[in-house]
């Protein structure tokens, strides 16, 4: 169905102030050319009303526009004349480079320029006279003048368009990385929230079960024991960690992550919750240099190895869980093994969360970490993981 767009307020506002200011200039008997013996005056009038109404589709429709203002501005010049309509026109050839296709927009300053030089050249050879010059000059202002103020302010547009464009590309690709940051930080905070909970956690439900399922006041007075321990630790746990993302309050001091040289307080819990399952834990540290290294790295191997004492106190044999620290040359070897076989008593469930937590771990350190059933040197199959961390150049030693 066709329709017309509606005209813009401007236009309208346009067109009607050109339109009476041609009207009094008429009413005023102010000509640009003079009277004419064969056109009547009010003739005038025709191209003056036209190029007026052209001016409400100077937007929509600016070629068509200027077309049929540039019929009507010549024959204007047949007519006695009219200010309003000369300079109307001159909006409309504006327009039409600022409004119009960009093909339009290249062509009409070169076509306006070449019609300029082409007049004026005609005309001094007609004329003879230094004074034909004026005719060029005058149609270099009506035609080429606006010209190439359209294409002026058509490519500050188009720039400020490009730029507001890149603005949003680059807010946008802010924001991507935002969302990508946050959804890092959660999935970090997660694995770090699950390491640390996970050990004690496992503890209080192997001893709360056992607690329920024996009926003997000493076996529940031990395991209550193991339970409050472990609550208690696991409350600290949880601390450490809010402690880590406070923002805010003068009196928030920065938690300390846990190193290699908690591993033996470490141990020694797990071998005091461990010991109703028949587990015996052990450490041994083979390293000739024990200062300290990098944050990351001994933050990696700590969580590697109380997953693994976690999954030991969950699914292991009774028998031995051996935890091993070694270092040689630039690599931090950890390794935990655990006797695998059916045992007695109550385990608790797994979601398979801190073997891929492990793994992560070792990954974003450039390490490498292998987890799975084998056997030791009497045959007994055993559980072990194995990890190798890259110790950072930048290491602080001691």
């Amino acid at each position: 169905m066709f329709s017309i767009a509606r005209p813009h307020r401007h236009d309208v506002l346009m067109a009607a102030i050109g339109l009476f200011g041609g009207l009094v200039l008429w009413a005023l008997g102010l000509h640009i050319q003079g009277e004419r013996a064969f056109i009547a005056p009010w003739v005038s009038l025709v191209p003056l009303a036209v190029v007026s109404g052209l001016e409400l589709v100077r937007r929509t429709a600016p070629q068509a526009a200027l077309v049929i203002g540039t019929i009507a501005l010549v024959a204007d010049q047949f007519t006695v004349g009219n200010l309003a309509t000369v300079l109307m026109f001159t909006d409309l050839m504006y327009a039409a480079v600022l409004y119009g296709k960009p093909s339009a927009a290249r062509r009409i300053p070169v076509t306006t320029f070449l019609i300029t030089v082409g007049i004026t050249i005609g005309f001094l050879a007609w004329f003879r006279n230094p004074q034909a010059l004026l005719i060029g000059v005058v149609t270099g202002m009506v035609s080429f003048l606006p010209a190439i103020t359209g294409v002026s302010v058509r490519n500050h547009r188009d720039a400020a368009e490009a730029a507001r464009l890149r603005a949003d590309q680059t807010a946008l690709l802010a924001e991507m990385d935002r969302t990508q940051a946050v959804t890092a930080e959660r999935t970090r905070m997660a694995r770090e929230l699950h390491d640390m909970v996970a050990n004690h956690l496992s503890a209080i439900a192997i001893h709360s079960t056992a607690a329920l399922s024996i009926d003997d006041p000493d076996t529940s007075r031990d395991a209550l024991g193991v339970i409050r321990e472990n609550s208690v630790d696991g409350l600290a746990e949880m601390r450490r960690l809010i402690g880590l993302l406070r923002t805010g309050g003068a009196d928030s001091a920065p938690a300390a992550s846990p190193t290699l040289a908690s591993l033996d307080a470490l141990v020694d819990q797990a071998r005091t919750s461990a010991a109703s399952s028949g587990l015996t834990c052990t450490f041994e540290e083979t390293r000739d240099e024990r200062g300290p290294l990098a944050a990351p790295v001994e933050l990696a191997a700590y969580r590697i190895v109380q997953e693994s004492l976690t999954n030991a106190l969950k699914h292991a044999a009774p028998g031995p869980v051996v935890v091993r620290l070694g270092q040689s040359g630039k690599l931090l070897t950890v390794e935990v093994s655990s006797v695998i076989g059916d045992r007695p008593g109550p385990r608790a469930p797994g979601s398979g969360a801190g073997l891929v937590g492990m793994r992560e771990r070792v990954a974003l350190l450039g390490g490498a970490i292998e987890a799975g059933p084998s056997s030791d040197g009497d045959g007994t199959k055993i559980w072990r993981v194995r990890a190798e961390l890259p110790v950072e150049e930048g290491a602080s030693r001691t």
